[in-house]
C-alpha cells in the first residue's frame, strides 16, 4: 500500500461482528487494483465487533485501520472522525451493516476519473433503485427524502444511502453537527461543490437489527432538516471577493 492511498473507505460500525468479516473481504476484493485504505471505526460495540477486527488486522489485512470510541457517538461522528484520520484523496463511505455493495465503489471512481467527469466534481450520492428494507423504512425514507427535497433543493433522490464517494478536502470544510451525514449533498452543494447521482446495488442484512427505529430518525431529522435549511440561507458562499491591483 503506497503512503498516500488514492480512496479511503470508511464504516462506521456498532455491533456488527458477524457483518463485518466478509464485508471487509468484499472491500478487498473490489479494489483489488487500487490503492486503497480501509478505517472502521467501532462506535461503542458491546458485541465482539471490536475483537473481531483486531483479528483481521493481525491475520494480514494491511490495509485496515481501526478506531475505537468507548461510547457510541453515531454514524456522523465516527465518520467525521474516520475522515479525519484518512489518507486518501476520496473517501467512499459504506454502512457496516453489509447491505451497500462495495463493488459499486468502483464504478463510481470510474466517473471522477472519466475524462469528461466535472470539473468542481465533489460529490457522488449513492441511490438504491431496489431497496431491501421493510415497507415501514421504505415510506419513512419516501417521506423524509421527498420533504427534505422540497426544502434543501438538493437534487438527492435518496440521500440516506450509506455509500457515497466524497472529496476529503471538500468533506473536511463542512459544518460537522451530529447527524450530519443526511445532509452531505446538500452541505457539499452549499459550499459550490459538484454533485452526481449514481445508483447502487442494495442487499438485505445479513445478520444483527438496525441500530435506530424509524420514528427516533423521523424525529431527530425534522429538527436537523430545518437548521441545515437555515444555514443555507444565510450563505454566501456564490459570491468572491476581487483583489485590487496596485
Amino acid at each position: 500500500m503506497s503512503t498516500k492511498p488514492y480512496v479511503s473507505v470508511l464504516i462506521p460500525a456498532k455491533n456488527e461482528a458477524e457483518n463485518l468479516p466478509s464485508l471487509l473481504e468484499e472491500v478487498r476484493q473490489a479494489l483489488a487494483q487500487e490503492d486503497f485504505e480501509v478505517i472502521v471505526v467501532d462506535d461503542g460495540s458491546t458485541d465482539n465487533t471490536l475483537p473481531h477486527l483486531l483479528a483481521l488486522q493481525r491475520a494480514g489485512y494491511a490495509e485496515l485501520r481501526i478506531l475505537s470510541h468507548d461510547r457510541s457517538l453515531g454514524q456522523s461522528t465516527s465518520i467525521y472522525h474516520a475522515a479525519q484520520a484518512a489518507r486518501g484523496t476520496w473517501l467512499a463511505t459504506l454502512d457496516g451493516d453489509g447491505q451497500n455493495d462495495p463493488a459499486d465503489i468502483r464504478g463510481m471512481l470510474a466517473i471522477v476519473r472519466a475524462p469528461d467527469a466535472p470539473l468542481n466534481l465533489k460529490l457522488i450520492a449513492g441511490h438504491r433503485v431496489n431497496r431491501r428494507d421493510t415497507a415501514s423504512k421504505r415510506w419513512a425514507s419516501r417521506f423524509a427524502n421527498r420533504l427534505r427535497s422540497r426544502l434543501l433543493k438538493d437534487n438527492t433522490p435518496d440521500t440516506g444511502c450509506g455509500i457515497k464517494l466524497i472529496d476529503r478536502e471538500a468533506f473536511l470544510r463542512l459544518p460537522y453537527f451530529d447527524h450530519m451525514h443526511r445532509f452531505i449533498p446538500a452541505l457539499i452543494q452549499r459550499h459550490q461543490g459538484g454533485m452526481l447521482v449514481h445508483p447502487v446495488n442494495h442487499r438485505p442484512r445479513r445478520a444483527g437489527v438496525s441500530k435506530y427505529g424509524n420514528l427516533d430518525r423521523a424525529l431527530v431529522g425534522i429538527l436537523d432538516l430545518f437548521g441545515v435549511w437555515w444555514l443555507i440561507r444565510r450563505t454566501r458562499f456564490n459570491t468572491t471577493a476581487r483583489e485590487l491591483e496596485r
